[in-house]
């Protein structure tokens, strides 16, 4: 028997608070960015997961966009401590989420995806579920798509 378990992603307001000085930072020295490293875009914010269970089988995404617009979730392979290390790019995950809603849908079509990808994208953050208690993602809107017009969660099963 398994039971369903919905972890829905939470912003992390702080953290992308620290990414967007970091950026300033650099701006206002006239500093290039680190070899490597990854920067907060404009129109990008980091979203966390916290696990309250570590073994996990991935079973859907559950993604909702109120309008037209473009989403593109990007986990972080290694437990990022921003405070200590600057995110680079090598941390970045293969193959990234993207859901999309054209402005030719329906109000109650699906929204769509890769979903090949996004069904990789599922199973690698169950694996690392196994080894964390917390994972973090990089979302980036466009199109129309904002954190206010966007909802998303992804569900996993959980073996009693």
């Amino acid at each position: 028997m398994s039971e369903d378990l919905e972890l829905p992603f939470q912003p992390d307001n702080q953290l992308t608070e620290v990414m967007r000085l970091r950026v300033q930072s650099l701006q206002q020295r006239g500093q290039k960015r680190q070899d490597g490293e990854r920067l907060l875009l404009p129109n990008e914010a980091v979203y966390r997961l916290d696990f309250s269970k570590q073994s996990l089988r991935f079973s859907r995404w559950t993604v909702q966009l109120a309008q037209a617009g473009h989403l593109t979730i990007t986990a972080t392979s290694q437990l990022w401590t921003p405070d200590l290390t600057n995110l680079m790019t090598r941390q970045l995950l293969e193959p990234a989420g993207v859901f999309w809603r054209a402005p030719t849908d329906s109000r109650n079509a699906p929204v769509r995806c890769y979903e090949a990808d996004t069904h990789e994208f599922g199973e690698r953050i169950a694996e690392l579920a196994m080894v964390r208690k917390v994972m973090y993602f990089l979302f980036a809107f466009a199109e129309g798509c904002s954190p206010e017009t966007m909802d998303c969660s992804i569900t996993f099963k959980v073996d009693r």
